[in-house]
Parts: C-alpha cells; sequence; structure tokens
C-alpha cells in the first residue's frame, strides 16, 4: 500500500497534481479496512461504491481546486449519507435509506473527498464505550480496551491508518473523549461553526473532524466550516487571510462566489504568535480522581508551550461541585429525549435505563437546564479567567474494557463513564471550543491526551497550539498500525 496512512494533505495534493488517481487511493483504504477492521469492528458499513465516486471527482472540471481531492474519509453512522442507511448504532432506528447527504457530509463532498464507509457507535450515541448491536469498537492500542465514544469507530479508523481524517459529533466529549483514547486529534468547534446534527441536544452537540495531523485537523474543519481562512490556522494560530478568489461552493457546498485558498505562511513552531495559556492538571471537584500520568502530561504540554513562547499560567481552582451533576442531568436528560418515539423492545438495556431516568429528571424539572445556562451566562467566563487557552487532562483514567456495556443497567455505565470521562462535559454546557492532542503514552501502554479549551472564536489557537504540541510530541501510531 502507498496512500493508506498518508495524510489527507498529500494525498489531495497528489490527486490534484495528477500524481495519484483518486480511485486508486480509495481502492488501497479499502484494502487496509478489510484487512484491519475485523480485528478493531470500527465500520458499520463500508461502501463499495466509493470507487466509483471516486472517479468521478478525477473526472471532475474544478479538480485542481479542490481542497479534498480524492481523500477517503469515514462518516460517524448518525449523519446522513445519500443512499445509506443511517442506524445511530441502533436496532430500533429507520433502515430506509437516507434521500440526501446532511449538510456537513455534502461540504466533505464538495470539497472533493470520498465516503468510504459508515462507523460504528455506541447505541444513539448516548455513552463514552464503542459497543452496540453492530459490534464493539475496540482501541487499536490495546484491543482489550474500548476505543471511547461515542465516535468511536471514527476515531479508530483513523488511529489505525484505515482512513486520514474522519467526520463525528461531540454532545459530552463524544470527539474528544475517542480521540484521546485513541491517540488522534479531535476538535469539537463552537456553536455556528460548523452545520450541527439534526438532533444536536438542545444545543450541546456539534459536527467536527478527527484526523492524524494537525494540517489535515486544520484543512478538514475549514472545509466543514465553510471557511478557508482556517485551513492554515494550525501555522499561525490565527484565522489566515485568502489569497486568491475561488468558488464558496468548493469550501461550504453551496454556489456562492467570493471565498478564497488560504496563503501559505511559516509555520506555528516558528513562535509567529503569543497566547496567555493556563494549564489545570487537576480540575475536578474535590472526591474525584485523576491519574497521576495524566497530570503529568499536561504540565509537560505547559512546559513545551512556555519554550515556544507563550505566557504560562497555573490555574490551580477545581471546576464547581454543582457543575458535576448539572451535566449528568443533562445528559440523562437528552438521553429521554433521544429514545422517544422508537420501539423500546428493540433498544438496548442501557438505552432503555438512560430513557427511564432522563425522562424522570425531567418531571422533576431536574433536566441540568439551571446550571446549564449558570454556567453558560457567566460561569465558565469567570471560572476560566483571563487566558487564552486552557489545558487540561482529556480523560482522568484510562480506557476501560471493551465490554459489551450495553447489555448493562444504569447504574454501571454512569459510574464507569463518570470516573474515566468527567472533564469534557463542562465545555458542551458552555458551548466553548475544545480539543483533544496526543501527548504522550501511559504505562498501561495507551495514549495520553490533553485538552484544549478556548473561549468561543477560539479555534484558531487550538489549532496553532495543537501544532506546537505536536512538533514536540509527535503521534505515534498503534503497535502493528505503522506506515
Amino acid at each position: 500500500m502507498i496512500w493508506a496512512g498518508k495524510s489527507a494533505v498529500e494525498i489531495a495534493q497528489a490527486v490534484r497534481h495528477g500524481e495519484a488517481a483518486p480511485e486508486t487511493v480509495v481502492e488501497e483504504h479499502l484494502c487496509a479496512i478489510a484487512e484491519r477492521d475485523p480485528k478493531i469492528k470500527a465500520f458499520r458499513l463500508v461502501r463499495a461504491r466509493a470507487v466509483e465516486e471516486a472517479r468521478a471527482v478525477r473526472k471532475r472540471r474544478d479538480l485542481a481546486d479542490l481542497p479534498l481531492a480524492g481523500v477517503p474519509v469515514a462518516v460517524k453512522d448518525n449523519l446522513a449519507v445519500a443512499g445509506e442507511t443511517c442506524r445511530l448504532g441502533s436496532g430500533a432506528t429507520s433502515d430506509a435509506p437516507a434521500a440526501e447527504d446532511h449538510p456537513a457530509v455534502a461540504r466533505l463532498r464538495a470539497a472533493g473527498a470520498v465516503v468510504i464507509g459508515l462507523t460504528n457507535m455506541p447505541e444513539l450515541g448516548l455513552v463514552g464505550f464503542g459497543d452496540s448491536a453492530y459490534g464493539t469498537v475496540r482501541n487499536p492500542w490495546d484491543l482489550s480496551r474500548t476505543a471511547g465514544g461515542s465516535s468511536s469507530g471514527s476515531a479508530a479508523a483513523v488511529a489505525a491508518g484505515m482512513v486520514p481524517i474522519a467526520l463525528g459529533n461531540d454532545g459530552m466529549g463524544s470527539l474528544r473523549i475517542p480521540g484521546a483514547c485513541c491517540g488522534v486529534l479531535a476538535l469539537k468547534p463552537g456553536p455556528g461553526v460548523v452545520p450541527p446534527p439534526v438532533d444536536d441536544w438542545d444545543g450541546l452537540t456539534e459536527n467536527g473532524p478527527v484526523a492524524w495531523s494537525v494540517a489535515d485537523l486544520s484543512l478538514a474543519l475549514s472545509v466543514l466550516a465553510g471557511d478557508p481562512g482556517l485551513a492554515e490556522s494550525w501555522r499561525t494560530g490565527s484565522r489566515t487571510e485568502p489569497a486568491r478568489p475561488m468558488l464558496r461552493s468548493i469550501w461550504a457546498g453551496d454556489d456562492d462566489e467570493g471565498w478564497a485558498a488560504p496563503r501559505p505562511i511559516r509555520a506555528a513552531e516558528d513562535g509567529l504568535f503569543d497566547l496567555r495559556v493556563a494549564y489545570a492538571p487537576q480540575p475536578l471537584p474535590v472526591g474525584m480522581a485523576m491519574d497521576a500520568e495524566f497530570r503529568a502530561a499536561v504540565e509537560a504540554a505547559a512546559e513545551t508551550l512556555r519554550v515556544a513562547g507563550h505566557t504560562i499560567v497555573e490555574h490551580p481552582r477545581r471546576l464547581p461541585g454543582w457543575l458535576g451533576p448539572a451535566t449528568v442531568a443533562a445528559w440523562l436528560a437528552r438521553s429521554g429525549a433521544a429514545v422517544r418515539g422508537l420501539d423500546r423492545a428493540r433498544l438496548e438495556r442501557r438505552s432503555r435505563a438512560l430513557g427511564r431516568a432522563g425522562r424522570l429528571l425531567a418531571r422533576l424539572t431536574l433536566d441540568g437546564s439551571k446550571g446549564r445556562e449558570r454556567w453558560r451566562g457567566y460561569g465558565a467566563d469567570q471560572w476560566f479567567g483571563d487566558a487564552d487557552v486552557l489545558i487540561t487532562p482529556t480523560l482522568a483514567a484510562v480506557p476501560p474494557r471493551a465490554d459489551r456495556w450495553g447489555e448493562r443497567g444504569l447504574l454501571r455505565n454512569v459510574l464507569v463513564n463518570a470516573r474515566y470521562a468527567p472533564a469534557t462535559g463542562p465545555w458542551n454546557m458552555c458551548g466553548w471550543p475544545a480539543a483533544t492532542v496526543p501527548i504522550a503514552t501511559h504505562s498501561a501502554g495507551v495514549p495520553i491526551g490533553v485538552q484544549l479549551i478556548a473561549p468561543p472564536g477560539g479555534e484558531a489557537h487550538l489549532l496553532g497550539l495543537a501544532a506546537q504540541l505536536a512538533a514536540r510530541h509527535p503521534a505515534v501510531r498503534p503497535p502493528g498500525y505503522g506506515t
């Protein structure tokens, strides 16, 4: 294989220049999936028609301008892909093919990407695990452990080199949790940046990219956002002014003109920007544990950025005690809404239990909405302080086992989720952008990710800092999946 394991930037450049045929690129990635996925179970559906669609990309008159020309992408199985079923990890959902692409998928296709398959996820995306009726997604680093969730298959597919980028979504950490588990990059944008899922959990959930390299993450976000000025943000930590005219249709899937390709400039590691970066090795409320190696990784990330020229300050305060219960209540309330109208007999035990708990909380008006409004209105801003970006651990403990959690009840699922992944949900509660960046390997043999959080509009800051961290702490492939 030549192209499987290469970056989206490399693939698109080769296709645009006629150095690689899109169908060849897709065929090689299909071979990688056939070889690697039987153990990982990242995909619910692999699209044989992707080869034909790749040939169509090669024949496009605008091929030379396509930012994702011929790039194979995976899409989480709760986003519509025209002609395919969208099952949301559940046997209780409709098996009718989607009539049209979700707008985020349409933007990827308009940019020249080829949807190679739909990735597995836990039923209805309700938990931070990867098991469902369609299989249990396993962590490429340790097949006995979960790949995280709920964008489980998307992160695992990128980590194992089956695709360079994938599309997922994040309602309480569903991009960042599997990204950290699998050692890949993932970014949850703020509201209004990328078209959200149809069911956006009352504004808690955003669509976003998973990628192997920061350049790929930046490029994918720019396409999903319809904003080519984000494509080079990893170099500068800011939105880059365009240099030449380009049709908006390439980036945003419509017919308006006026967008442009970003101009090339020096890399972020050249020290072109200076931010005030706070770091919080233990941000969780008193009584909640944080793995010592995860805390050390945050301190190492802060030191790396200090050497890169940023102003680094420690953030000693812990998150308020009331925020955790409010976040759990909001999660359960949205679970109750997610199962509404579905055949209970076809739902998993876990989903039925989460739904019952959510409906009960809603009846008692204990759905977390008051805490959410308090945190979103002023609490997050006051707690965050005057930093431009905050660094925390993404996870609190190593990924749990890749068991069939869907067959277990409410208490077990809630406790395990809350123990290993409590640090991501607060940033959905206030709608702030956040990303996970792999930085080290744990003594347990799994990756360690650090979480970067910024106030609204800070996506470019996150990309720039991620690039500087990646330059000093380059990501590595899981054992056995090197290129």
